[in-house]
């Protein structure tokens, strides 16, 4: 079972048991508009393409449908680039550890599971796009893991799941980040990663800088 967030007008959740399936809870003064930009669920139909974890993983379950469910939205003309990244610098931050937390096997907080789980993939996707030249990126490796048969109808061991996304990648990305982070907290410079990216975001608004070192990985992320 994968848990959406809770507290907004519309809510989800989402199970593999009894095949895949998600209930959603929706507020009876809910407007076409409200459903337009919406995104439970999108959030949780991108658990359908990722294998069922036990409880200490469920911040890679949870992670990847956060970090995945806007950058899809974009994809299709449904959310913009600059928001996409901007609420990445806004929220992102909530995912970092604090003074006494565990690795992210350990956690039990809502920041540190879903923005925890999402600074994990972006972590991800932008070394793994280093080490492949910007040709493979997180996507390609949650392809393979979901080609391979592991949706949220099969119960997988997280190994399992990271060592077949890597192998698509033809890098070792996912199993040495969970090395670094599953077990211990890791801290992240987030100012500088988003100054390698070239994400500036100032009074609100996001703009790009095309010449940042990681600004072509950045624009693939998010094309």
């Amino acid at each position: 079972m994968a848990a959406g967030r809770r507290g907004g007008r519309i809510n989800g959740v989402t199970f593999g048991d009894g095949g895949a399936h998600s209930r959603l809870t929706v507020a009876q003064h809910v407007t076409a508009e409200d459903l337009s930009r919406d995104w439970v669920l999108t959030h949780e139909m991108v658990h359908y393409g990722f294998p069922d974890m036990d409880r200490e993983h469920h911040w890679i379950e949870e992670g990847s449908a956060t970090y995945i469910e806007p950058i899809a939205r974009a994809a299709i003309g449904n959310l913009s680039v600059a928001q996409v990244w901007g609420d990445m610098v806004r929220f992102m931050p909530q995912g970092l550890p604090n003074e006494g937390d565990q690795g992210l096997d350990g956690t039990r907080a809502w920041g540190r599971t879903y923005w925890g789980g999402a600074l994990f993939c972006l972590l991800a996707d932008v070394r793994t796009r280093q080490e492949s030249h910007n040709r493979k990126g997180l996507v390609d490796a949650l392809r393979a893991v979901n080609r391979a048969g592991g949706n949220i109808e099969s119960d997988w061991p997280l190994e399992r799941a990271f060592k077949v996304g890597d192998k698509a990648t033809g890098t070792t990305v996912l199993m040495s980040l969970y090395q670094q982070m599953g077990a211990k907290p890791m801290p992240v410079d987030l100012p500088d990663l988003w100054k390698q990216l070239g994400v500036r975001l100032e009074a609100g608004q996001v703009t790009f800088d095309s010449d940042a070192p990681l600004a072509k990985i950045r624009a693939a992320i998010s094309s």
